[in-house]
């Protein structure tokens, strides 16, 4: 519950507080997801998947609005908006962290299941 509560935190800071530019906001949304991996992670695995799932949705998203689908109001490098990885970092590893809870707790149900048999 804390790995969501601070990346709602995150997510809620990226779009209210102001910074002076973006490299600023990027750089601190980069160091606040980063806290999150070793807070509530600290595995190599977790990492991976968090930076896979960065790359992997920044490009379909970079994909999207190459295509029209969806545009930016001012794309800060590369016509992708430089906070997006951060974001998407940190949903991966809440996610993950929310699949290995539901994993341990679904192994414990059954563990329980067959003790009772």
């Amino acid at each position: 519950m804390r790995c969501v509560a601070v990346f709602v935190g995150i997510n809620h800071a990226s779009a209210k507080v102001d910074f002076d530019n973006n490299i600023q906001l990027s750089l601190t949304l980069a160091a606040l997801s980063i806290g999150l991996w070793w807070t509530f992670d600290r595995s190599r695995t977790g990492f991976g998947l968090g930076v896979g799932i960065a790359f992997l949705a920044t490009l379909v998203t970079q994909l999207l609005v190459y295509n029209g689908v969806y545009q930016y109001t001012s794309p800060d490098f590369l016509y992708v908006r430089s906070w997006l990885p951060c974001i998407f970092f940190a949903g991966g590893i809440t996610m993950g962290n929310i699949g290995r809870q539901l994993a341990m707790y679904e192994c414990k149900v059954i563990a329980e299941k067959s003790h009772q048999e």
